[in-house]
């Protein structure tokens, strides 16, 4: 009798509490001692096993597979819902997914670990290495890092909120694709057969971002920015329209998770004051980035809609520093539940950083790619974006006065002679494009644009 390297990985993978070499042996009668250790080592090699414990009381364990090794062994494909297998990691990220791979019922409970934000030293506790950091400066360097917070992402703003939009929405099982979304974003054209749920979520998406790109040189990381980042993510999406913006007064449930967070308001206020007062103290931009990520879903101080907060927080010290953002581009929603559920159940980051710097590098070059063909922002719109928001803003809220009339008055006051025709020419363009997808950068909500129109119309 002979027994092959799949053979024997497939009675291993059959034993939920392992095998030793003993019981193996007992399977195998036939097949020297030998043959079986270099069975063994050759599949603890493929890190597709591994052993646990010294001498006679080793046993060996199906560890997290890899899908290339397990498809050179077998002759298959790995299965659909494993781990991406483009996405390099690292050997702890492997354990981390072989606990997160088990059923929900092999898993411990848990609850939220106070010590693990508490024990963080901010620029002496490193979640990214030094040699990590360099590679992500290295990746994300733009040619505008010398210019003012925020001169980079308001330069490459139409295209961040289209892609920053959907992939962060389809993060969370939204159908929109891209070309729906640059429809919706740019057109303010819904798609035809999806969930209203969706087109919101897109639109919140939207203005979420360009409050945050709008607000780069004022924002910090304090309850007012994430109050309001929530705030404009989860507009019209949830249960309760009090929940939007406000500190979690309820316990919550994580799907397919075992991990329990606070419940107490009031503890996680107090948790809420120290990841802010401990994120503020960092210095790195991806170091301060990769910290949000982390904390803000794991105290879950949000009803709801942590993790898109989480995610567009995490752009913040990026778009203030005039790096490339970090988009989620082509991240399945697989792999990211996995890493959030890592950091949720066992408090290590190991596999939600290795997501991070693939998807950082994704990122970069789709933005490398698009560097050379970047329109330069047009001056004049950069200079007066501040009277163009508030002209918009009082002509739709004033439907009642000519719309010339306001932006006459409104040019008049603030513009040099020179250049009065330029910028009044500008802000009527503006208000001829303004759509429901746009709405939210003038301040204004569907209710005062559709109260315009119909006025426009009678």
């Amino acid at each position: 009798m002979s027994v092959t390297t799949q053979a024997l990985f497939h009675i291993i993978s059959q034993a939920a509490e392992g095998l030793s070499l003993a019981e193996l042996q007992s399977s195998y009668p036939a097949i020297a001692r030998r043959t079986l250790q270099r069975h063994i080592a050759k599949l603890i090699d493929a890190g597709q096993i591994k052993a646990v414990g010294e001498g006679r009381a080793r046993r060996y364990f199906v560890g997290r597979l890899n899908p290339v090794a397990v498809a050179t062994l077998s002759g298959q494909q790995s299965q659909t819902d494993s781990f991406p297998a483009f996405i390099p990691l690292s050997a702890d990220s492997w354990d981390i997914l072989a606990y997160i791979d088990q059923p929900v019922e092999a898993r411990k409970p848990v609850g939220y670990q106070r010590d693990f934000l508490e024990a963080y030293q901010p620029n002496q506790s490193w979640y990214l290495s030094e040699s990590l950091r360099r590679q992500l400066h290295k990746m994300g360097k733009t040619t505008e890092l010398a210019q003012p917070a925020g001169t980079y992402s308001r330069a490459i703003l139409n295209r961040l909120l289209i892609d920053l939009s959907w992939a962060s929405s389809q993060l969370e099982g939204n159908t929109y694709s891209r070309l729906d979304t640059l429809e919706l974003i740019e057109h303010g054209k819904a798609a035809q057969g999806k969930a209203v749920l969706e087109t919101q979520m897109i639109l919140n998406h939207k203005a979420a971002i360009e409050l945050l790109v709008e607000n780069t040189d004022t924002a910090q990381f304090n309850r007012y920015t994430l109050m309001n980042l929530h705030s404009a993510l989860a507009e019209n999406l949830l249960p309760n329209p009090a929940d939007e913006g406000r500190i979690r007064q309820h316990a919550v449930d994580i799907g397919k998770s075992v991990y329990r967070p606070l419940s107490v308001p009031q503890q996680i206020d107090a948790m809420l004051d120290l990841l802010l007062d401990k994120v503020n103290q960092i210095q790195d931009p991806f170091e301060q980035s990769f910290f949000m990520l982390v904390h803000l879903p794991y105290l879950q101080p949000f009803a709801d809609i942590n993790k898109r907060t989480s995610r567009l927080a995490a752009n913040l010290p990026l778009f203030r520093a005039n790096l490339c953002p970090l988009t989620f581009l082509d991240v399945s929603e697989q792999a990211y539940s996995r890493a959030t559920l890592g950091l949720y159940e066992l408090t290590r980051v190991e596999l939600l950083r290795d997501l991070y710097v693939w998807a950082y590098e994704r990122s970069t070059q789709e933005y490398i790619a698009i560097r050379q063909d970047l329109a330069e922002p047009d001056p004049l719109r950069l200079k007066w974006r501040e009277l163009l928001k508030q002209s918009i803003r009082q002509v739709v809220c004033d439907p009642a006065t000519e719309p010339l009339v306001v932006i006459q008055q409104q040019v008049a006051l603030q513009v040099p002679q020179p250049q009065q025709a330029a910028v009044q020419a500008l802000i009527i363009e503006e208000l001829r494009r303004l759509h429901e997808g746009v709405l939210a950068r003038y301040g204004l909500r569907p209710s005062d644009f559709a109260k315009w129109k119909a006025v426009k119309r009678d």
